[in-house]
């Protein structure tokens, strides 16, 4: 009987943690990017390389912080959440080219959100 009381617990905790890793935004707080070569968000330049992603607030502003891995560098970049029509499906990212040829991202999607970040 102790056994089963301790597998009802561990999947009420399993359920939890799952409930919370999803937002009432439709995102998932943390992720992981990585960019194969140096992109500009917002008014920042980041290296290539992988990232972790932190969608934080500060104040009524939706922040992303993009954490490089293996650094100590993170860049804070303002973004806006836009409602998707269904959960996506898979990871989205869209680029435009600057008039000085900078890659600039304008727009991230991550699988299973119902919201889109845009910059």
């Amino acid at each position: 009987m102790r056994s089963l009381k301790m597998v009802g617990l561990f999947l009420l905790v399993i359920s939890a943690i799952a409930i919370a890793s999803e937002n009432k935004l439709g995102i998932q707080d943390v992720r992981r990017v990585t960019f194969s070569e140096s992109v500009r968000i917002g008014s920042n330049v980041l290296p290539a390389g992988q990232y972790v992603v932190r969608h934080t607030m500060d104040g009524q502003d939706h922040v992303m912080a993009f954490e490089r891995v293996n650094s100590k560098d993170v860049f804070k970049v303002k973004c806006t959440l836009v409602p998707l029509p269904h959960k996506a499906d898979v990871d989205q990212s869209l680029y435009e080219t600057s008039s000085a040829k900078e890659k600039v991202l304008r727009e991230l999607v991550f699988r299973g959100d119902t919201a889109k970040h845009v910059f």
